[in-house]
């Protein structure tokens, strides 16, 4: 009896070939087996991840956003016109451990905003004319640079500028906002739509023995936001519960 399989059994009633690969897996030469079919290879976070996977961390700017920090530093110095670092990079130079992810801010008064640009200009730094009128930015080596002319809804002056404490960053020293006046800033710029607590707990418990809370707590009375993260201090013993901190004390 012949148990060969007839070719012609396997063609369709029109006559024509099945094509080799439907229904079927490939075959090892000579072995009769199937092919195991092979996922594509992908390595995590490597060139095979997928764009726009939102679970990849964002990549660490501290030191680009130091260097850019330098940069506009050393400009400025050469100017001549007051000016002091704040922001999250002042909390850095203050030596609180943040992460440095967004931009590099200066309080300049607005009378040095024209000289201030001309000289970032003449630096080959990018000036961006933003449609508000109380700041302008600028970019450079991919970073932004905000230069501000009012900090907590109040014009940046000569005063301000005075209590700022010389602070190196990284290799160059320059004017860094004093700490009172660095957490007013922030907490007087919380809204309603921009209240990350998070961000300044750090920060707040960094310097808190380098504050003058009595005139953190004048300067912030009546703004609901700083008000809460004051007493949000006090729950966490940052604080004391009854009165404001005497200067230099936790």
């Amino acid at each position: 009896m012949n148990l060969t399989e007839d070719p012609a059994a396997r063609r369709p009633a029109n006559g024509e070939a099945y094509p080799a690969s439907a229904g079927h897996d490939h075959v090892h030469a000579g072995t009769g087996s199937p092919e195991p079919r092979r996922a594509p290879r992908e390595e995590p976070g490597g060139r095979g991840a997928r764009e726009g996977d939102m679970t990849a961390l964002p990549p660490d700017h501290t030191q680009a956003i130091l260097e850019t920090t330098k940069q506009v530093g050393a400009v400025l110095k050469a100017l001549g016109c007051p000016f002091a670092l704040v922001g999250g990079v002042a909390a850095y130079a203050h030596g609180i451990p943040v992460r440095l992810q967004h931009d590099t801010d200066f309080a300049v008064r607005r009378e040095d905003a024209d000289a201030v640009t001309h000289a970032l200009r003449e630096n080959g730094i990018r000036i961006v004319e933003p449609p508000e009128d109380w700041l302008v930015k600028a970019r450079s080596g991919g970073e932004e640079i905000d230069l501000i002319f009012s900090l907590a809804g109040k014009p940046v002056t000569t005063e301000l500028l005075e209590r700022a404490q010389t602070l190196p960053v990284d290799s160059v020293h320059m004017p860094v906002l004093a700490p009172t006046d660095l957490l007013v800033s922030r907490l007087m710029a919380f809204s309603e739509h921009h209240c990350d607590f998070g961000t300044l707990l750090p920060v707040a418990r960094g310097l808190r023995e380098r504050v003058d809370w009595a005139r953190v707590r004048q300067e912030t009375e009546g703004a609901p936001m700083a008000e809460a993260f004051l007493y949000l201090l006090e729950l966490l013993h940052v604080l004391p519960t009854h009165g404001p901190a005497e200067p230099g004390h936790p």
